[in-house]
């Protein structure tokens, strides 16, 4: 279940940083949906989260422990250069499909990759409840 709200929490997401980054679909980031039908819309941001979460799940700790020396080196900054690398690679796999996510170019995905960042952790700020809400409910 907690996988489910996830992938649900991931496509608003990514569908808020369509929506800053770009999203007309000549630059930035944007999605090409399946068909241009609500649904179609709506399934699309749903694969493309689903697929951002196994690519993610999978590669993603594989590249960060490989880049524990660069991340030494720019303080953490270098994670804004992988989570760019990670959206780009999802963007190239639902290529792959004919529809998707479409990104621009290298520096649009490490934009794409921040605003998503911040879009999923203020979802998740607002939907979860914090750990001293949860404590004090057990009491």
């Amino acid at each position: 279940m907690s996988f489910i709200v996830r992938v649900l929490i991931s496509a608003v997401a990514l569908w808020f940083t369509t929506l800053i980054v770009g999203g007309n679909g000549d630059n930035g980031v944007w999605i090409d949906p399946i068909e241009n039908t609500t649904f179609g819309v709506v399934m699309t941001f749903l694969i493309v989260a689903f697929l951002f979460g196994l690519i993610n799940g999978i590669l993603g700790p594989i590249i960060r422990i490989v880049s524990i020396p660069l991340y030494i080196i720019t303080l953490g900054l270098f994670a804004f250069i992988v989570n760019g690398l990670l959206l780009l690679l999802t963007a190239w796999f639902s290529d792959l499909f004919g529809f998707g996510l479409r990104v621009d170019g290298f520096w649009w995905g490490v934009l794409g990759a921040l605003v998503l960042s911040l879009f999923t952790g203020a979802i998740n700020l607002v939907l979860k409840p914090s750990q001293n809400q949860r404590s004090d409910e057990r009491r």
